[in-house]
């Protein structure tokens, strides 16, 4: 919300000679509650724009009401690519990954770099299984082996049974094919077990910058992970980033920078197209080049994904980082094309 509010007063506060107002609601990780803020939104509160969206069940339920209300959503914190492929819709878009990206960008650059046999540690649902699915493919399509899978519960207390038997497969990389928080569990109790010592290494398929906050570098070191977004990038990803971090005493992640981003893009398009009409708004930010400190040679296609640049990166060891929020070593830019591929068919959309 932040973020949101950010991209708003930066363009002035109103579009249109219209105030705009930044509203928030909370979905309490359940998709019929998110459904029914969604519709209460448009119907009510004559929302014209919904965005973030955490959890891909609770995106996928909102996306539905925006259909149906042919209203606008994007989303950012949710990563299933169905949202734009069986699912897609001319009123909803996806600003900054999907699973496919991710998967595509650590396991084929991993790979590359040696890592030739996996393991993964999967949350045992829908979004865990995408990852591995997707990051398999390409594992063996590179030349490498994935020895085999374990399957958790979502946020389960304890995973160490699952990270032994990871550490026992003796594959080189451990796939953490979850989010948050079995993510920085596995991390945390890998590292207490040994399991870095002993040579193996991690590759998270959807970590964020404030999950290795969260566990310190002497745990998170060495990990290798797909972001869209670092804010120690360039001069621009760090004039942007250090405001919002006055306001939030801590690093923005590419989620918060994705939602800054179309925020400025949406008022941008509305303002050209003299109208807040969904489709007509959709039209002008498909039409125009998504450029800016979050995205790099960024594309809104007609399947509602915004095609961009990712990064490959590593965390520092301890002695690496030269000041606070140091914590990545980039490793290879990753471009928008071959880390989100081509329109899936599913998708009706031209």
């Amino acid at each position: 919300m932040v973020a949101a509010q950010m991209a708003v007063d930066d363009f002035g506060g109103k579009v249109l000679g219209k105030r705009i107002v930044v509203i928030s609601g909370n979905h309490q990780i359940k998709p019929d509650i998110g459904a029914a803020i969604a519709r209460r939104w448009y119907d009510v509160n004559q929302v014209d724009l919904i965005v973030d969206v955490p959890v891909s069940s609770i995106g996928l339920a909102v996306q539905n009401v925006a259909k149906q209300q042919k209203k606008m959503m994007i989303t950012h914190s949710t990563g299933a690519t169905d949202f734009h492929g069986k699912f897609c819709s001319p009123y909803t878009m996806q600003w900054v990954f999907d699973t496919r990206a991710l998967a595509v960008g650590t396991a084929q650059e991993v790979v590359k770099r040696g890592g030739d046999t996996w393991f993964f540690l999967t949350a045992d649902y829908a979004f865990g299984h995408s990852l591995e699915q997707q990051a398999s493919e390409v594992i063996r399509a590179n030349g490498g082996r994935v020895l085999g899978a374990v399957r958790h519960p979502f946020a389960t207390p304890d995973l160490s049974s699952f990270i032994l038997q990871a550490q026992a497969s003796k594959a080189k990389i451990i796939g953490i094919a979850s989010g948050p928080p079995d993510n920085t569990n596995a991390i945390k109790l890998a590292g207490e077990f040994g399991v870095f010592q002993g040579g193996q290494q991690m590759a998270g398929l959807l970590v964020l910058i404030t999950d290795v906050h969260a566990l310190g570098l002497k745990a998170a070191q060495g990990l290798v992970l797909t972001t869209s977004f670092y804010w120690d990038m360039d001069d621009k990803t760090r004039e942007w980033s250090k405001r919002f971090f006055a306001k939030q005493k801590r690093m923005p992640t590419m989620w918060q920078a994705g939602v800054y981003s179309s925020v400025v893009h949406y008022l941008k398009a509305v303002e050209m197209a003299g109208t807040d009409e969904p489709l007509k708004v959709g039209e002008r930010m498909r039409a125009l080049p998504v450029e800016d400190f979050f995205s790099r040679n960024g594309k809104l296609r007609a399947d509602g994904l915004m095609v961009h640049d990712l990064v490959l990166v590593q965390v520092k060891k301890p002695e690496e980082s030269r000041y606070p929020w140091d914590y990545y070593q980039i490793l290879a830019p990753i471009s928008g094309e071959q880390a989100f591929g081509s329109p899936d068919p599913l998708c009706p959309l031209p």
